[in-house]
């Protein structure tokens, strides 16, 4: 077996049992691998929703914040907010407070009402409760404030974050006028859950479908292959669900390439981890209001600089009913990150669900990486 380490895979390409699977690393190309079968488990990245100030410095990614403290100890700011929606907020409020920042305010979007339409799913994943409860009596412990559908609606500052606004939503995230109210700070961590990393499997010509969560995961069987024969895929490409969830997929697929029995146990495992993650996704779903707070001069693209008025104005005025058009009317998404961040936000101004991009290259490529390959 090898092991390639400081890999990125950029392509597959092959099909039914010859694949042959291309990476590179920053100073060359990578020697193409040749497999009879291929396993996807490409993660995930933050799902972000603009708002006016979100490009100010200090304003940073909820798991950024996270991996900015576990690499290197280092903190976003002094007075931090943390905001968005979904339980990984209240880890990172966690582990900011434990570090020694003030966190003024733990803002979450959605409710902890629809959990209660899933008590049975809730039940049968006891360390997922004892979790959010851990969290919650750190929260308490260093005096953090939630603020249950609550949203930050803007940022304010001039050579970065001084302050934000938090508003009261309704239940289709729409801010309620007259609720909002300042509160200081020196760095906002915000994210609105996770988006299953895709680029891979789409270029293979993978099914895919709208996850609870409203954002596009892969169609898989039981056994976890994609609709593709001869890939399989595992973890947060299936849709969101964590760490437990995705070891647990990882082996169920590791033993269906290998023609191996899955346990009974572990397929079970899997369907409780699942529902769960369901259950927690369809709970902070963004609702479709939450484009209200975005004023017509706020960036949704930074990479090309398309604010939401250019958006709307392809959309309302120039007949764009969907991502793809928007894009080709506005240039949004087509910058560096390819739609990885701008996309969600797009897609709800044009009115339509977030589809998964089909795209020849997954990740950056040099020309002379590209060269180096050999003529086969």
């Amino acid at each position: 077996m090898r092991y390639l380490t400081e890999h990125q895979v950029w392509s597959v390409t092959g099909s039914g049992t010859d694949w042959s699977v291309h990476s590179r690393t920053d100073d060359a190309a990578g020697e193409p691998v040749r497999a009879r079968a291929v396993l996807l488990a490409t993660g995930a990245y933050e799902r972000q929703l603009p708002f006016p100030g979100w490009t100010l410095p200090g304003v940073v990614g909820a798991g950024g914040a996270q991996a900015m403290f576990k690499s290197g100890l280092v903190l976003p700011g002094r007075r931090v907010v943390v905001a968005g929606s979904g339980p990984l907020l209240l880890a990172v409020a966690a582990s900011l407070a434990a570090a020694g920042a003030r966190v003024p305010a733990v803002v979450e979007a959605a409710g902890y009402g629809p959990y209660v339409r899933h008590t049975g799913t809730l039940l049968r994943n006891p360390a997922k409760l004892a979790e959010g409860a851990l969290y919650g009596g750190a929260l308490l412990r260093h005096q953090v404030r939630p603020l249950l559908r609550h949203a930050v609606v803007e940022a304010h500052g001039t050579d970065r974050v001084e302050a934000v606004t938090v508003a009261r939503l309704d239940r289709d995230w729409r801010p309620v006028p007259g609720t909002g109210r300042r509160v200081p700070c020196d760095a906002l961590a915000v994210g609105h859950g996770l988006v299953p990393e895709l680029s891979l499997a789409t270029a293979l010509g993978c099914a895919t479908r709208t996850a609870a969560d409203g954002t596009a995961a892969l169609v898989l069987t039981p056994g976890l292959r994609t609709s593709v024969p001869g890939v399989w895929a595992a973890g947060e490409t299936g849709g969101v669900g964590g760490a437990q969830l995705a070891l647990a997929e990882g082996e169920i697929a590791a033993r269906t390439v290998a023609g191996r029995a899955v346990p009974a146990s572990l397929a079970r495992r899997r369907d409780r981890l699942r529902a769960f993650a369901d259950a927690m996704g369809a709970a902070h779903r963004p609702g479709a209001g939450w484009t209200g707070w975005l004023r017509d001069g706020t960036a949704v693209c930074r990479c090309e600089e398309v604010p939401a008025g250019r958006v709307r104005e392809a959309v309302e005025e120039l007949g764009a009913t969907d991502a793809r058009t928007v894009k080709l009317l506005t240039r949004a998404g087509m910058g560096w990150c390819q739609g990885r961040m701008c996309g969600p936000a797009v897609a709800a101004l044009a009115g339509g669900e977030t589809v998964a991009d089909r795209r020849p290259l997954a990740c950056p490529v040099r020309l002379g990486q590209l060269a180096e390959l050999p003529a086969d």
